[in-house]
Order: C-alpha cells, then structure tokens, then sequence
C-alpha cells in the first residue's frame, strides 16, 4: 500500500519535513516514490511555510494512497489557501507603488 505521509530533514531543534508518497513498509526517512511538497513549520518572515503539489496530490488520492492525518491536515490547509484571494496591499504601500 502506498502512503502520503512526512519525511523529517533539517537539524536538530529546526525540523523540515518534506510531503512524500512512499511505500508503508519503507523507513519514515527513506525511499520514496515521489516528493509532492514540503512544510517548514519553522518559517519567519517571508519564507514559505507550505508548498504542496495539488494535482499530483489528487492523482496519488486517486490510485489509492493513503494520507496521514498530519498530510489530510496541510493538504487542506493548502486547498483553503489556493482558493482565497490574495490579500490586498495596504493603502501605504499603495501609495509608495503609485509614485
């Protein structure tokens, strides 16, 4: 059975997981099929946070792979932020972007 789940990488005390579709039996941090995306949880400033695929998403779904709980979690996460708008600038940087 195929599962979507988390990969640990980054340093000790500043964790960084990659979204990974992987066999069940292989190790949390071993092989994997394919990398569908990240999750910094550690992110500051203007880092990225989440990035996820959506489409490939969908196909692995498809065929019959099996998310994590954490995975269900920060895929809708990532749905929820596609679908909203962009926010808007704030009227003082308007300002400075028109002159």
């Amino acid at each position: 059975m195929v599962t979507i789940r988390l990969a640990r990488h980054g340093s000790k005390k500043n964790p960084f997981y990659h979204i990974t579709v992987a066999d069940r039996s292989t190790s949390r941090d071993g092989r994997f099929v394919e990398r569908v995306g990240f999750y910094n949880p550690l992110a500051k400033g203007n880092e990225e946070e989440l990035r996820v695929d959506l489409d490939r998403v969908d196909h692995w779904l498809s065929v019959g792979a099996q998310p994590s709980e954490v995975v269900k979690k920060l895929v809708a996460r990532a749905r929820a932020n596609a679908t909203a708008p962009a926010p808007a600038a704030a009227p003082a940087e308007a300002a400075a972007a028109a002159e």
